[in-house]
């Protein structure tokens, strides 16, 4: 614990203590009557692995309940993301299960662990590709923030995401909804639940979702397309262009009043366009040759232009049993789950500007064949002039090659825990267990304009792979864990939660290492690219060349993680209406491995070539994080009015963070660490019934973050925290009023401000390039901006007609941008546009 922790602790505790000296408000008669009717028009959570009005959590809470699920359309974590103060989502850029949600200042890296666990129905998903799928009919929402490990298990450092989904009733019921939009956007539902017996329930949901997207490759359906690839894809709609489909099933038994069983099982699967990026210099010294060398990004306009129609897959196979025991004084709960996903995609390359291919016919062919089209508007702003086409990444030309990724993960997970309470006290003592299999894999093909081989390596002739990053991770996760909530008069309460967590992890790698490559060679080992009559004859991986690795072998690596987990959490109820509360706790995400040969290529292509004095190994370290955060909650005028505060202060040492480079080796992805990353801010939310079918509300947050210490890049220091923005604020109103005696009114609005961000520990740095000019990235900060979401409806008992607009003013804003520092440029990619449509939804 650091000075000013110690300090702030201190603090927290003689408050608490001072405010327990003091006699209990009387509010008895009341407390006794919410509790003959539980609901009592208050929302009832989760948050603490019990349920509890959430005005009664000792912490911040953001809900939203069925209602408002169903009355802003919010299917996914994108969607949910956007309504909750403090939280950020960057998710579907590169493919289908790329993720990372930030809550506070701590963000998910990509190719880690996610920092925000995933619970579905008690049951927690281990892979992060289950964060922005479709859950089925969810019935509530629940975003809590800070660590949530000792509660909540593994992967939680910076919060988690609750979801309730739809149980089995006493009578059979359904509902089916249908939505058409532009883009040719189809979405659509359907469930059915109830009874087979006194003691058996069913629910079987399913959701089908296609669109064309909304961006457009303007090369495909061009003339030169069809001319230079003869039987190549035509297909303008194929960015973002996406079709999935899921099935869900479920079964509760209840053979008695002390037992339940809860089975579930879920298939699903996705087909979608990917890597919807472009790419934008960042090089002041050629300002002067074309202002594109120096662009703001949220001045770029995309562009896109690729030969290659890029594909992602995926395929998640899910099922789960949970059983709830009751053994008189305490409850045995407990659930095994298994996971399957299956996730691959294709693209274009980013290698055209090493000049890998440049001998090679196809490369040759393809590239003086673009110049005229690039030329030509659209193209001509997205190229610096036809003579560069062929080094441009994702370009009509084939010299950049293709790219090919892989992460498939199988994992099975286990938990038992005993649950007890007294009217004073609740508490839990658990166990958990995870194995987890994942194999990554990074394939730089040949493009020969016969499209892209799926496969992590092959000798395929039409797309033989020349560099490859291919490894294997199993890891074996072993848990202990338990909290006390005491009750030490009416107004006080005391909670401590304690979790334990040790993960072994390994890896083993799969590049061949018999096999030399025909075109990617590498300069600096005399290896030089290869020419029409003379190969390369270099290594598919410069980790097994001897120059840089002696044994000429990628070995197998292991090591082990530890971490106690505690949280302690204190709430005082100053009168019925108003709460004080506080929390402090610790967050853990495991460390791990990069792919096998990522230190050869960043100290030998980087810190030897060009003196980058970057500090990235084959493995990086584990995450911790210390939290505090003490608030208020609170209603007012006879509860039309409820609000929350809360401030809250976070040091994280070893934040892990995604960096991607590129080079002569083709394209690399790591995972650094951050030595130390503080973290201030406040937020706060509040509601107002102005009228009965009448409420206004809002949220925001405000973060600020400094990168105290970064090994990595020593010049980094003083920054900001990567993909943090500066702050949100949500503000909205909902009218639902009534028509007539069988009619009503819907009307939902939102608006969502984002403020800036940076996205890389790289900011207004200046640095050098494997070109020899230095970059400077002042303009890779995304700007503040705004998006407007209006719904609007009539409504009966059984039915819904809706009108809905998503970003109805158009805004363009940049999702997500990932600086490559040492190549002098990002690559970025694009937000949603405008979407609109109508809905129709039934019910019985």
């Amino acid at each position: 614990m650091t000075k000013s922790e110690l300090r702030l602790a201190t603090c927290l505790t003689t408050a608490f203590a001072i405010v327990l000296s003091l006699p209990a408000p009387s509010y008895a008669q009341e407390q006794a009557s919410e509790t003959a009717e539980p609901v009592g028009g208050e929302i009832v959570v989760t948050a603490r692995r019990f349920d509890e009005k959430l005005q009664d959590v000792p912490a911040a809470v953001s809900v939203l309940t069925a209602e408002a699920i169903e009355n802003t359309g919010a299917r996914v974590a994108a969607d949910f993301v956007q309504l909750t103060p403090g939280v950020t989502i960057v998710t579907g850029n590169v493919e289908a299960a790329d993720t990372q949600i930030n809550i506070r200042g701590i963000n998910g890296a990509r190719d880690a662990e996610s920092n925000v666990a995933l619970v579905v129905d008690g049951v927690q998903k281990s892979n992060t590709s289950s964060l922005n799928q479709d859950q089925g009919s969810v019935q509530q929402i629940e975003v809590l923030k800070g660590p949530q490990g000792a509660l909540y298990g593994r992967n939680a450092a910076a919060g988690a995401v609750i979801i309730t989904t739809k149980k089995p009733g006493t009578e059979l019921e359904g509902s089916a909804r249908v939505s058409y939009g532009n883009n040719d956007t189809v979405e659509a539902a359907a469930l059915i639940a109830g009874p087979l017996s006194d003691t058996v329930g069913f629910v079987i949901n399913g959701d089908y979702g296609r669109g064309d997207g909304y961006f457009r490759n303007s090369f495909l359906p061009s003339d030169i397309n069809k001319t230079l690839y003869p039987g190549n894809s035509t297909k303008a709609a194929s960015m973002d262009n996406y079709e999935r489909w899921n099935v869900n099933g479920r079964l509760v038994f209840t053979p008695s009043d002390d037992t339940e069983i809860d089975l579930k099982a879920r298939y699903g699967k996705v087909r979608s366009g990917a890597i919807a990026f472009n790419a934008a210099f960042q090089i002041p010294a050629l300002e002067g040759a074309d202002k594109v060398f120096n662009i703001d990004i949220n001045d770029h306009k995309f562009i896109f232009t690729p030969n290659i129609d890029p594909l992602n897959t995926q395929k998640t196979i899910e099922a789960s049993a949970r059983l709830t025991q009751s053994l008189g004084a305490v409850d045995l709960i407990g659930y095994v789950a298994y996971s399957n996903i299956k996730n691959d995609f294709y693209a274009d390359g980013t290698s055209g500007a090493f000049g890998f291919f440049a001998n090679e016919s196809t490369c040759a062919a393809t590239s003086a064949g673009t110049v005229p089209v690039v030329n030509q508007a659209p193209f001509d702003e997205a190229y610096l002039g036809g003579a560069f086409v062929g080094a441009q990444p994702y370009s009509p030309a084939s010299c950049d090659g293709t790219q090919y990724q892989r992460r498939n993960q199988e994992d099975f997970s286990a938990e038992l825990r005993l649950v007890g309470e007294t009217d004073s006290l609740r508490w839990q003592l658990g166990g958990y267990f995870l194995t987890l299999d994942r194999r990554t894999c990074i394939n730089l093909g040949l493009d020969t304009g016969q499209g892209v081989v799926r496969e992590c390596y092959t000798t395929d002739p039409r797309n033989p792979t020349e560099a490859l990053v291919d490894d294997n991770f199993k890891t074996k996760v072993y848990a202990a864990f338990g909290s006390v909530d005491y009750d030490v008069s009416e107004a006080f309460k005391v909670g401590l939660a304690l979790r334990y967590d040790i993960e072994d992890r390994s890896t083993s790698n799969s590049v061949p290492t018999g096999r030399l490559t025909r075109w990617v060679g590498n300069v600096l080992t005399g290896n030089p690219n290869g020419t029409a009559t003379t190969p390369a004859n270099y290594y598919l991986n410069p980790g097994l060349d001897p120059a840089y690795n002696p044994s000429g072998i990628l070995a197998d690596r292991s090591q082990t993680y530890k971490q106690l987990q505690p949280k302690v959490t204190l709430s005082y109820k100053v009168s019925p209406d108003l709460s004080l509360f506080a929390n402090w706790g610790i967050g853990f995400k495991s460390g791990g491995f990069n792919n096998g040969g990522s230190q050869a290529v960043i100290d030998n292509f980087f810190n030897a070539a060009i003196s980058s004095g970057l500090s990235i190994f084959d493995d990086y370290r584990k995450e911790r994080s210390s939290a505090f955060e003490a608030g208020i909650k609170g209603k007012a005028l006879d509860g039309r009015l409820t609000f929350d505060f809360a401030g809250y202060h976070t040091t994280v040492k070893d934040m892990q963070f995604f960096e991607f480079f590129v080079g002569p080796f083709g394209l690399l992805r790591v995972v650094s660490n951050i030595d130390k990353v503080e973290l201030y801010g406040a937020e706060g939310s509040a509601s107002f019934r102005l009228i009965d079918g009448w409420s206004l509300f809002g949220s925001f947050n405000v973060t600020d973050s400094k990168i105290k210490r970064n090994d990595a890049r020593p010049y980094t220091e003083g920054n900001k925290s990567p993909y943090t923005a500066d702050y949100t604020l949500n503000i909205g109103s909902q009218i639902d009023a009534p028509l007539s005696d069988a009619l009503s009114l819907l009307v939902r609005a939102d608006y969502r401000i984002t403020g800036k961000t940076w996205f890389h520990t790289v900011q207004d740095n200046t640095v050098p390039t494997i070109f020899g000019l230095a970059a400077n990235f002042k303009n890779s900060q995304r700007d503040p901006y705004g998006i407007f979401n209006l719904r609007v409806g009539v409504k009966s008992d059984s039915w819904t007609v809706s009108a809905f607009a998503e970003n109805m003013f158009n805004k363009n804003y940049v999702a997500e941008v990932i600086p490559a520092p040492e190549f002098g440029g990002d690559f970025l990619t694009a937000g949603i546009r405008r979407s609109y449509g109508v809905e129709l939804a039934y019910k019985f």
